[in-house]
């Protein structure tokens, strides 16, 4: 995204920074200990959700850092930091973040290494082509560390013994080796002469806020240094920015949260921003400012401004902001430009749209952003996705789930929204499955156990129908009915017994069915099936004792020829050794005159 101008108002705004890495890694207590608050343990699963925003200003930059800058040559306001999500999932975010960044800062826990989000997120980066740096965050849980607050890495470093220095060391250039597999030369970053041909390492805890002043020293220093071209804006030309959330407020109605990255808003500003059918134009009718060290996510965290410029956290209110799109573009506009303005967010609308099939599930998200982040996880995994909204689940969706005939498509994918009244009980009528999770890869597990579940379900099921082979033989003095039924004792010699199966007998290499297994007893009760050594009573429906058997005769289960199959195919695991064993006889047997028998 390009940020040149050349007009003579031009000004250095303030360096919109990234934050990017894997779950769990600290980047967002790394934020929480530059700004002293503690946003972590309010986000769901303390896994960040959203993209939010920091505002460190100037003053606040100096003080922290110390004597690691010279505050007479800060030029900049401040730095402004975008948290992402950390999850792999949100890959769509943490590109429009590394689109927004002039830098980023990946944080690596310097004991787990890179994961596949710190790798997805390189990616990210180099794709982007964003200027970044590392902190190798979490030094204090070296053994041996001993902790100097607040203190420069590089000195804190140096207060170490030389063991645990050697213990960080390797841990360190375990990191250096895995980024030069991604092309990257690294090194301490108090090592480094040219910061633009090797990528500079900050060791950080964000515990113990070691580091800290040095990854607010690096970002100014390279920025000043490096970024004077991109991050250098007209102030008084059109605002340009980005929606991080859109919510109700009382005394202003529907206003939007969105980071300000170029130009200057006022208040009666005509904007044009996207929403769910299109992009919306309307006027500003109160504008805000994101406090510095405030969180964007927070409450109660801005101030009223009747004009803001770039780079800021900003808040607007103003009329038909209901069905804005979060991560949709916002532009400010004239009535002269306002066609050019409204096919500008109309062509970015478009590259958000979420691929949809005639058949499949149906997702609802909080965000555009998640909702896209939702779709490409289901995408991952071959999962149709039949419709995809913002907002909560409602009536219709359960009504449109319910026209599809396969059970795992009969599903309702929500993240972090509400069902809509008499939903619920819709979902239960219709037998439409409803999820809903505030972190969305618990969101995917809890549907790939519901799946699971469906198979297992839907594969004992149709095992459970089909007929089971048994070898059985009547008992000597067991003859108990001669017919209609003929009643007598038998033992299974192998495999599975089951009321209603089909009763054939062997001679000379040919089965010859001669009724059906109409009951079977033991000790006076009547059972479903018996199994290999189990001595039972069975009602045979259609021989007569004396005729077609006889005491000690051997009699077979005459398993169809499909019920073999699929018992061969697909459920072979499932039978025990001496069903098995009944299965082969018996199926080898039918082969001797038709070899493609059951196959």
């Amino acid at each position: 995204m390009s940020k040149k101008i050349t007009n003579n108002q031009n000004t250095l705004r303030t360096p919109i920074i990234s934050v990017l890495g894997h779950v769990d890694h600290g980047k967002t207590t790394l934020l929480d200990s530059i700004r002293g608050s503690s946003i972590t343990d309010t986000e769901a699963g303390a896994i960040t959700q959203h993209i939010g925003i920091t505002t460190v200003p100037i003053d606040i930059v100096s003080n922290i850092a110390g004597s690691l800058v010279n505050s007479q040559s800060l030029e900049l306001p401040g730095l402004l930091f975008i948290d992402t999500p950390g999850h792999q999932l949100f890959t769509t975010l943490r590109s429009r973040g590394g689109s927004l960044a002039d830098i980023a800062i990946l944080v690596v826990d310097i004991n787990d290494g890179f994961q596949p989000q710190t790798k997805e997120a390189l990616n990210i980066l180099r794709n982007s082509k964003t200027p970044f740096i590392i902190c190798a965050n979490k030094i204090d849980t070296i053994p041996g560390w001993n902790s100097q607050p607040n203190m420069a890495s590089a000195t804190s470093y140096a207060s170490q013994p030389e063991r645990v220095r050697s213990s960080m060391d390797q841990k360190f250039y375990e990191l250096v080796g895995e980024l030069s597999h991604f092309g990257f030369t690294s090194d301490y970053y108090w090592k480094i002469s040219d910061f633009s041909k090797t990528l500079g390492i900050i060791p950080t805890s964000a515990r113990t806020c070691e580091g800290i002043p040095d990854l607010l020293a690096v970002l100014m220093g390279l920025t000043q240094k490096y970024m004077r071209e991109s991050i250098s804006v007209n102030i008084d030309g059109p605002g340009k920015g980005m929606v991080l959330e859109v919510k109700e407020e009382r005394g202003l109605g529907t206003v939007i949260d969105a980071i300000l990255y170029d130009g200057r808003l006022s208040e009666d500003d005509k904007i044009v921003v996207g929403g769910v059918n299109g992009p919306i134009a309307t006027n500003v009718r109160a504008l805000f400012n994101l406090l510095p060290l405030s969180e964007s996510n927070s409450s109660n965290r801005f101030s009223r401004s009747s004009s803001v410029t770039a780079a800021s956290g900003i808040r607007v209110a103003a009329p038909n902001l209901s069905n804005v799109l979060v991560g949709s573009p916002i532009r400010s506009t004239s009535d002269l430009d306002l066609d050019a303005t409204l096919a500008e967010v109309e062509s970015e609308l478009e590259k958000a749209k979420i691929d949809t099939k005639d058949s499949g599930v149906i997702i609802r998200a909080d965000t555009l952003g998640s909702l896209e982040a939702l779709a490409k996880a289901l995408s991952d995994i071959d999962v149709p996705v039949m419709r995809a909204s913002v907002g909560d689940i409602a009536p219709r969706d359960i009504s449109l789930a319910s026209t599809t005939n396969e059970k795992q498509h009969r599903i309702i994918l929500g993240f972090n929204v509400n069902l809509i009244e008499d939903s619920e009980r819709q979902s239960r009528e219709k037998d439409v499955k409803i999820l809903i999770d505030d972190v969305i890869y618990h969101l995917l597990e809890n549907y790939e156990s519901y799946v699971e579940e469906l198979s297992s379900n839907r594969r004992k099921n149709l095992f459970d129908k089909l007929t089971r082979p048994a070898h059985f033989q009547i008992l000597e003095n067991h003859i108990f009915r001669q017919s209609n039924p003929a009643i007598v004792g038998v033992e299974v010699l192998s495999g599975t017994l089951q009321k209603g199966s089909p009763v054939a007998t062997l001679s000379q290499d040919e089965f010859k069915r001669i009724g059906f297994v109409k009951d079977i007893h033991y000790q006076g009760e009547s059972i479903e099936k018996a199994q290999i050594g189990d001595q039972v009573s069975v009602s045979l429906d259609g021989p007569t004792v004396g005729r077609q058997i006889n005491e000690k005769s051997e009699l077979w289960i005459d398993v169809h020829e499909k019920h073999v199959k699929a018992l061969e195919d697909t459920f072979s695991d499932e039978l025990r050794n001496d069903e098995r064993e009944a299965l082969s006889m018996f199926a080898q047997t039918k082969r001797i005159n038709d070899p493609f028998w059951g196959k």
